[in-house]
């Protein structure tokens, strides 16, 4: 993954490594699309990095989707329902049932 920041004033497109922060006039790519860019006539490409690889999820990110998916459960207003039932477990996943009534 790449982003992409247009420079108006100076009719100049960067290609760098993917930001940690969104910023305006700024998108991120795949490597696909990084690759096969092109810009406006007039304008100049620079490019950050010389080749763009794809990584994939790191162990990092694995572990910060995680963390957002249990801060989710834990924000009020998402208490199970009367109608619900476990019915099973796998470390830290329930597996829950809706009750028929």
């Amino acid at each position: 993954m790449s982003t992409l920041t247009y420079v108006y004033a100076d009719s100049t497109a960067v290609l760098g490594p993917l930001a940690h922060l969104a910023e305006p006039h700024s998108y991120d790519l795949c490597a696909e699309h990084a690759e096969r860019l092109t810009a406006p006539r007039g304008w100049e490409v620079v490019r950050l990095s010389p080749k763009f690889v794809e990584s994939g999820p790191s162990p990092d990110d694995l572990s910060a989707l995680a963390d957002a998916v249990r801060e989710a459960g834990r924000a009020p207003g998402n208490a199970e329902p009367d109608d619900v039932t476990e019915v099973g477990r796998r470390g830290h996943l329930r597996v829950l049932r809706a009750d028929q009534r």
